[in-house]
């Protein structure tokens, strides 16, 4: 407890400084263009999260303080050719004390490619593209963008195939995007990766998450994706695959979402033969975000709410994926206000997952503060979360800076 009084001291420290001033409102960007038209572009966006963490440690007489640099990325694309369009982002996640190599060579986590992709405008409203992509199936969170964020980071469980099929829930494949009028969509089919986070023996009354490495190409190397919203208010921007958490009522949106996620022979366990069988891999979702000004004095709302079945196979549990239901939601508030000076967003997160494997359950609660420097661009989030699953409740406290340009 006596850490987390000073953690907190230290935000309240931060956050009072930063109340005494007025701060600019952060508005550019880098963005170079190579005719009058602005049709030759290319937009280059970097952005840092650092992070100080405290949590509860049972076994201890004090909690375990560790730091580490959540993020770091740098994301370009822009375009010389009217209709075609060229994406890069690379970067680094959770780099920590331990993970750390003495010349920073081998091991992980390194610097390493998130997306690469190209796409043509076949028609105003409608894309076609392949590559290493981000425009994913099954949900917004699936699809959450990382400058952003309501919360101080996505609800894990729901970027729900990072590492299982995919590279960080970027695929290698081909997708398509559009819009019909207020109804957006975005599919894909790709390939599955061999290499799984779920490297565990096979058994006989559970998946494992091996179908590509264990059964091959042919039978289990395909994925296919799919998410559409419908748009009530104003039509969101699709331009990018990186779902917005947070418009600070610059939006009025009211967007409601159904998709899925499909990995035929994606899982695998042994029959009462002890012989290798596959399972297919679903998972449906459906969602809705909302997003609007409250009245005329700068406050606004934003709540997301998320129901989801997931089917990873027969009494799947690996990490944050279990087959069964889910159910999240968060909601913020932005206090008035304007943005020259320092904004508060208040928020509340609940999560629910009811496993297949043995009818467990496990409950998240969060209740956190973003305090506004510069918008998202510059803020301070201070967050607790409360994670009880079996008979343990997981506490942490995290402090985070964010920076992005």
């Amino acid at each position: 407890m006596r850490n987390y009084f000073i953690l907190f001291s230290l935000f309240l420290t931060v956050t009072f400084q930063l109340f005494s001033q007025g701060n600019p409102y952060y508005k550019g960007g880098f963005k170079v263009t190579f005719d009058s038209t602005e049709q030759k572009y290319i937009r280059f966006i970097a952005w840092t999260q650092f992070q100080v963490n405290m949590d509860d440690a049972p076994a201890q007489d004090e909690s375990l303080v560790t730091m580490q640099l959540r993020r770091a990325r740098f994301l370009a694309y822009g375009q010389l050719i009217e209709n075609f369009l060229v994406i890069t982002h690379f970067g680094i996640n959770s780099l920590n004390g331990d993970n750390m190599q003495p010349v920073g060579a081998t091991r992980t986590p390194q610097l390493f490619m998130h997306d690469a992709w190209v796409q043509y405008n076949v028609h105003p409203d409608h894309v076609v593209g392949g590559g290493l992509h981000y425009w994913n199936g099954l949900s917004r969170l699936n699809s959450q963008g990382t400058l952003n964020f309501l919360t101080m980071d996505n609800h894990r469980p729901t970027w729900s195939t990072l590492g299982l099929s995919d590279q960080f829930q970027r695929h290698i494949g081909i997708f398509g995007k559009g819009t019909f009028g207020k109804l957006q969509y975005q599919v894909s089919f790709n390939e599955a990766m061999t290499n799984s986070l779920d490297a565990r023996p096979t058994m006989q009354n559970q998946a494992v998450y091996q179908g590509r490495k264990l059964l091959g190409h042919r039978q289990a190397g395909r994925t296919y994706g799919g998410y559409f919203i419908y748009n009530l208010l104003n039509v969101e921007s699709n331009f990018l695959p990186y779902r917005v958490g947070s418009y600070l009522g610059a939006e009025k949106l009211l967007n409601i979402g159904a998709g899925f996620f499909a990995h035929p022979n994606g899982a695998v366990r042994l029959d009462d033969s002890n012989e290798l069988i596959g399972e297919d891999v679903n998972l449906f979702a459906l969602d809705v975000f909302y997003d609007h000004p409250v009245g005329e004095n700068g406050a606004s709302v934003t709540a997301y709410g998320l129901a989801q079945h997931n089917n990873y196979g027969t009494n799947y549990n690996f990490g944050p994926y279990a087959s069964g239901w889910m159910f999240y939601g968060h909601v913020g508030y932005m206090l008035p206000g304007d943005f020259e000076h320092v904004r508060y967003q208040p928020y509340v997160s609940v999560g629910n997952q009811s496993l297949d494997f043995d009818g467990l359950t496990r409950n998240n609660f969060g209740a956190g503060l973003n305090v506004m420097i510069s918008g998202h661009n510059a803020k301070l989030t201070l967050e607790y979360q409360n994670i009880t699953f079996l008979d343990r409740a997981d506490h942490r406290l995290s402090l985070q800076a964010m920076i992005y340009l």
